[in-house]
């Protein structure tokens, strides 16, 4: 939300800088984001004076140019060559002296130098309007009136003023400061001041061409006020309004449009203005729109309306989504002449689903989603049509309609002093409380010793009960004024061994120090991505068809960052994410802890002396088979993955339990996101993880005083048989002195029959307690061929 600085002086007597004033909000609950200067002309007409022609002579050495002489008030004329006509000795010029920096109408800005023309010295340059960002004139020098003083500031002869732009960062639960008045009602609250609202006084009304109104659904809209302004020229805004809203960084459209986005964001009360020439029947009705009724937006969208949508309609058809957007043909145009205004106060809720429902967005249903000031609807609109009667003349020609059935009541509740400073932490002396609660415009009803009744207005949608006061009285007294106690007291909770985020961390140390980069996704993601409707979690009112579901995997977030940075020629990929899954229970909702690793493209970047090769399993899984040995799981069995995202992998089991699944990510995920080449994946479960570390224990063992001894086996095997199965063999053969058992070496080719491969395996043998001599180990090598032999069908080589 854009705030300007000036705007609030029509509200405030401030004395305060602007970076003070951003201070001071910031403490007050409305933090400033930025503050930048504003300048209604650019360059704000910086460096410029009132210069008097003394003399306009020809130049020697050029027709069209003169030298002259100029008086800006210093000791001594400057010189400066001029080509205008309109040059002429006793005319009061605007001069750009050496070293202004002038910025055109069109074009980039210029500094002015001092330099030769045709051989003659210049210093300085007399400007015109388009030269100087004045006007778009280009007839010659600005001529100004004889008795302005030389030496006089542009800037302050034009009364230009720089503006300041405040951008608030407003959170959703203060729809009461989204506006200059709420901002004022803020500022005058800390200064324990008052803020001053424009005069309605000079607004009458006639009784000449009534625009009946009827609203059907009072629940939606509890309040619904209108007049008719009859005879006005839609044209251009004056400067003053347009400058006003470009100050917030709103493009002006016309004076009557011009006029509601002021009121809008001045008071924070939406206006809508329709052309009554176009309105049939001269009647507006508020009503639900009829199932699949089909509407016309501003921006020429067709759309088809539900019958929760308010809508306000004439005789025959829709013309306005109520508090949303306006209809294409019954708004204001260039030949409007009269008009019907509008200002209503809608339901907050309705006004939310509706705009949730056709993903529409604007400035009104903006503040009416978060509630706004049912008291503000015929104030602002008496406002708005003196307005449009000074920016765009008519006159009203109907009495005012104000219909309200059900006046919205302040919320009425108790409020105690003692529960005010227990809560703050501070002895605030119980006046002063009341001080605060008294600038905010909360109004005390009842006091009796410590309790005070309290009516809080209904624009402060958010302060419904005591503990809000409580909030309200703290920001306005200011956090910083709370001191910090020499002790802070706090209850100690036990941590649960192992800590999550210490496991966590030193993983993702891990990770990073071998090349990997960690990636945040978020939670939603797109319903193709599903891998089980039935246990889906899908968003009631999705913000996109693209994010209506939460994750039940982790593949699609690390493709999804694969394929925008493959998009961006960035496709070398190493990352890893931790996050949740979630899924629809019978018994309610589920959450999984997941961490998942990712590689794409080259395992390392392009160099002069090496070959950059593509990844492969083999580095995705050297990366899982690290991690596992930090986190020291053990007795894991590995068999081949099931997990569908995969077309081929491993997975690893604890017990009967999936711990971690890796592989090569199948050709289908690949292209439902659009990810070229080949993309390896990996997640583990983390809650098995952690469960699974949590029985861990550090244990010490001495190193053995007696040697181990390696002996090598060649083993002819069958395609299908894998490395697994053999070690699995090996380690059952021997428990206690076969200590390992590694592949070194595999082959495949012509000279060995069909269907067959060779293995070569290392055996690692070793006695703790004595060393071993040749018939014990030749015995285990004898055992493990018997057994290889049988259970696999393995031939020595």
């Amino acid at each position: 939300m854009n705030i300007s600085y000036n705007w609030l002086k029509n509200y405030l007597n401030i004395d305060k800088t602007p970076d003070e004033l951003s201070l001071i909000l910031t403490d007050v609950g409305l933090e400033v984001e930025a503050v930048e200067k504003v300048q209604s002309i650019p360059g704000g007409l910086e460096g410029l004076v009132v210069g008097e022609v003394l003399s306009a002579e020809q130049h020697p050495n050029a027709d069209k140019l003169r030298v002259t002489k100029i008086n800006i008030g210093g000791e001594t004329p400057l010189d400066i060559v001029c080509g205008a006509p309109n040059c002429r000795a006793g005319l009061k010029v605007i001069v750009a002296t050496v070293g202004t920096t002038c910025h055109p109408l069109t074009g980039e800005p210029f500094k002015i130098t001092k330099s030769k023309i045709r051989g003659e010295v210049s210093e300085g340059m007399l400007c015109g309007e388009d030269e100087i960002g004045l006007g778009s004139s280009h007839a010659g020098i600005v001529e100004l009136p004889e008795d302005v003083q030389v030496g006089t500031l542009v800037k302050d002869f034009y009364q230009i003023e720089d503006d300041f732009r405040f951008e608030i960062g407003l959170t959703p639960n203060r729809a009461d400061a989204a506006s200059h008045l709420g901002v004022a009602r803020d500022i005058a609250a800390y200064f324990r001041s008052s803020y001053t609202l424009p005069s309605i006084e000079d607004f009458t009304e006639t009784d000449v061409k009534q625009t009946e109104v009827v609203v059907e659904n009072t629940a939606a809209c509890p309040r619904y006020a209108g007049v008719n302004i009859s005879g006005v020229k839609v044209g251009p805004s004056p400067d003053w309004l347009k400058e006003k809203l470009n100050t917030i960084g709103i493009r002006s459209i016309n004076n009557i449009v011009d006029v509601t986005n002021f009121i809008l964001h001045d008071l924070g009360q939406p206006l809508h203005a329709f052309d009554a020439d176009k309105v049939a029947g001269n009647k507006v009705v508020v009503r639900l729109a009829a199932e699949g009724e089909l509407f016309t937006t501003l921006d020429g969208v067709e759309r088809k309306l539900s019958a929760e949508d308010l809508v306000i309609a004439d005789a025959d058809k829709p013309m306005c989504i109520a508090g949303v957007f306006g209809g294409e043909y019954s708004g204001v145009s260039d030949g409007t002449t009269n008009i019907f205004l509008e200002s209503a106060y809608f339901n907050s809720v309705s006004v939310r689903k509706t705009a949730k429902r056709h993903t529409l967005k604007t400035d009104s249903s903006f503040r009416f989603e978060r509630g706004t000031d049912p008291n503000m609807p015929l104030f602002a609109l008496k406002r708005a049509s003196l307005l449009i009667q000074e920016v765009a003349g008519g006159t009203v020609s109907s009495m005012v309609t104000d219909i309200y059935p059900n006046p919205v009541s302040p919320f009425a509740f108790e409020v105690s002093y003692t529960r005010v400073q227990r809560l703050i932490g501070k002895e605030i002396p119980a006046e002063e409380i009341k001080a605060i609660i008294l600038a905010l415009g909360i109004a005390i009803v009842k006091e009796d010793g410590d309790i005070i009744e309290v009516e809080v207005p209904a624009y402060k949608v958010d302060v419904t009960r005591e503990v809000d006061v409580i909030e309200e009285v703290l920001r306005i007294y200011g956090y910083n004024n709370i001191e910090l106690k020499s002790q802070i007291l706090a209850s100690l909770n036990t941590q649960e061994k192992p800590d999550k985020e210490v496991v966590l961390n030193q993983v993702a140390d891990l990770l990073i120090g071998n090349g990997y980069r960690e990636i945040l996704s978020n939670s939603l993601t797109k319903g193709a991505y599903v891998e089980d409707e039935a246990t889906a979690v899908k968003l009631l009112n999705p913000l996109s068809s693209d994010l209506d579901t939460m994750r039940q995997n982790m593949v699609y977030s690390v493709l999804t960052a694969i394929e925008y940075n493959q998009k961006r020629k960035s496709g070398d990929f190493k990352v890893f994410e931790y996050g949740k899954t979630y899924f629809l229970k019978e018994e309610g909702y589920e959450e999984k802890q997941r961490f998942a690793l990712g590689i794409a493209g080259k395992i390392t970047a392009e160099q002069w002396n090496t070959t950059a090769n593509t990844v492969n399993f083999y580095n995705l899984k050297a990366a899982v088979d690290t991690i596992i040995k930090r986190l020291k799981i053990d007795n894991l069995q590995i068999v081949e993955t099931t997990n569908p995202h995969l077309s081929y992998g491993l997975d690893y089991l604890k017990g009967q339990k999936v711990i971690v699944s890796l592989g090569a990510v199948a050709s289908e995920a690949l292209k439902k996101v659009d990810v070229d080449g080949q993309v390896f994946f990996a997640e583990f479960d983390w809650d098995l993880v952690i469960k699974t570390i949590r029985k861990n224990s550090i244990k010490f063992k001495e190193v053995s005083k007696f040697p181990a001894v390696r002996r090598d086996l060649a083993l002819l095997i069958d395609d299908a048989v894998t490395f697994e199965q053999l070690k699995n063999v090996a380690l059952k053969t021997d428990r206690k002195l076969l200590k390992s058992v590694n592949i070194f070496d595999v082959y495949k080719g012509d000279k060995l029959p069909e269907g067959k491969k060779s293995y070569a395996l290392s055996f690692v043998i070793q006695d703790e307690e004595k060393t071993l001599n040749d018939k014990q180990i030749d015995t285990i090598i004898q055992k493990l061929i018997i057994n290889f032999e049988r259970e696999t069908g393995a031939e020595v080589r």
